[in-house]
């Protein structure tokens, strides 16, 4: 086969290797994926490392310190403080989600981040919904986990909606919704941060379920070749077809789009009200 390709023995066995370790190295940044996500980011690369071992895998702790560095995956860890030092953790806020009752649009919004695994590498999507329309009113899509893909789909909301002072706004505990840059950003248009318990994503189904309807019905069904490819394919189902076509079951089969466009009509006649809340069961 050499002779008739006109190639060396040696240049078809390199080629061979290279493709392997390509396909070698995917497979355990997936496998290093779930378990960062499954542990919330609580495990540094060591114990990374094992629970991989576990699974049968063969790979060196600092392979894995690579990817994870290079994937923003790295556990933050507290060090020894000399006396008088204080510690500035972030801050966790309270669950505002689950004791709303809603009446209306800008309400409560969620947000979450996800990731998608392309041939070659993986990419983050981040996503704002309103809770009561579970439309989507913002997102982005990158290859970083850093603080400014959650920040640049917040802003895309936040242009779409123009939400009046007040709005819940509520994400898990990551470290991208917790950090000061989007603090900064709630509080520079009065929004009002929610997160959800430690390792309950119950709490905030809205988003799960999203995350799941898109990749069952889009990106698993898909063959993206980059990152442009998979962000005109996210662009075309969140807006030209999730938003305003697809019946979603929790609006009594009604699209979002066309569910908000009912309650604007029915506003028009009568008062807006605003979101109940409730403590301690009252």
């Amino acid at each position: 086969m050499c002779r008739l390709a006109d190639v060396s023995r040696a240049g078809f066995y390199r080629y061979l290797r290279g493709r392997s370790r390509v396909e070698e190295e995917i497979t355990i940044r997936s496998a290093v994926q779930d378990i960062v996500l499954e542990h919330r980011w609580r495990y540094g690369y060591r114990r990374v490392t094992a629970e991989l071992r576990q699974q049968g895998m063969a790979v060196n702790h600092k392979r894995i310190a690579r990817i994870m560095q290079q994937d923003n995956l790295l556990a933050v860890r507290l060090e020894w403080l000399r006396p008088g030092q204080h510690i500035r953790a972030a801050r966790i806020y309270l669950n505002l989600a689950n004791r709303m009752t809603l009446s209306g649009l800008n309400q409560l919004w969620a947000a979450d981040i996800t990731y998608i695994r392309l041939a070659c590498e993986f990419v983050y999507l981040a996503v704002v919904l309103d809770v009561f329309s579970r439309k989507v009113i913002g997102w982005a899509l990158g290859r970083s986990l850093k603080a400014q893909l959650p920040v640049c789909a917040l802003q895309r909301a936040i242009a779409n909606r123009r939400p009046p002072p007040g709005v819940v706004h509520h994400s898990d505990q990551g470290v991208q919704y917790a950090c000061q840059e989007y603090m900064e950003k709630l509080r520079d248009h009065q929004m009002l941060p929610s997160m959800s318990r430690p390792s309950n994503p119950y709490d905030n189904a809205t988003c799960e379920s999203f995350l799941k309807t898109l990749k069952r019905e889009e990106v698993y069904a898909g063959d993206y070749r980059d990152l442009s490819d998979l962000n005109r394919g996210v662009e075309e189902f969140i807006e030209r077809y999730y938003n305003p076509r697809r019946l979603h079951s929790a609006l009594g089969y009604r699209s979002p789009g066309e569910f908000e466009q009912e309650k604007a009509e029915a506003r028009s006649d009568v008062a807006s009200a605003a979101a109940i809340m409730t403590f301690l069961g009252r």
